[in-house]
């Protein structure tokens, strides 16, 4: 099986420094914060109105989410299995199919919120957690960054729900979770990507 190396590029902090950082190439492009106001700060996210400096020297308002980022992970069987959590979104009014996957806290290992969140949402422990890199899920406005994992090895005991927390626990072959993300029929991104990394990662088809 090949393997993924987590990526540095989300903390890159000097863009020329980290080869697989698009800002390498761009930046000139970079936005120099020089304001910044809280206009709403909530218990799971909040929210800045930044005044930003521009490539040519003019000035711009930025509105930006700042949220902890989450982690998610693939659980797969020795034999193709996936589990994935079905459960309702009140903001889409849906219900939705997606892997398991948890908000970070705020300076909390992503492997590690990825584990518990293995372990709550489908009741399962891994010999083995591969990382699957990193999304920004909307960059446009939100610092939100995901983390993927593939999980295997499983074994297997009891959930431990969030209180709040109802879901249903979906078990099928890769192939056909697969077939349901060309199909759109799995709309929720993070899903989307780590199953097709998942998929590209077990067959070896990586360019």
């Amino acid at each position: 099986m090949s393997e993924i190396t987590e990526g540095l590029c989300a903390g890159c902090t000097d863009a020329s420094a980290c080869a697989g950082c698009p800002g390498a190439e761009g930046l000139h492009l970079r936005e120099e914060q020089i304001g910044s106001e809280e206009i709403y700060n909530g218990k799971i996210l909040h929210v800045t109105r930044d005044t930003v400096r521009l490539e040519d020297g003019t000035e711009a308002v930025r509105e930006v989410v700042h949220h902890p980022g989450g982690a998610c992970v693939v659980p797969l069987t020795d034999d193709g299995q996936v589990f994935m959590v079905r459960q309702f979104r009140y903001p889409q009014g849906t219900v939705t199919l997606e892997i398991p996957a948890g908000k970070l806290e705020y300076g909390e290992d992503p492997k590690e919120c990825a584990v518990r969140e293995l372990k709550e949402e489908v009741g399962a422990e891994a010999d083995m957690i591969y990382p699957l890199g990193h999304l920004f899920p909307t960059p446009a406005y939100d610092k939100e960054i995901i983390y993927m994992y593939l999980a295997q090895g499983l074994h297997f005991s009891e959930q431990h729900l969030d209180e709040d927390e109802f879901l249903d626990v979906v078990k099928m072959p890769l192939h056909k979770a697969i077939r349901m993300v060309m199909e759109d029929a799995l709309p929720d991104a993070k899903t989307q990507i780590a199953l097709l990394k998942t998929l590209q990662l077990i067959t070896g088809d990586i360019g």
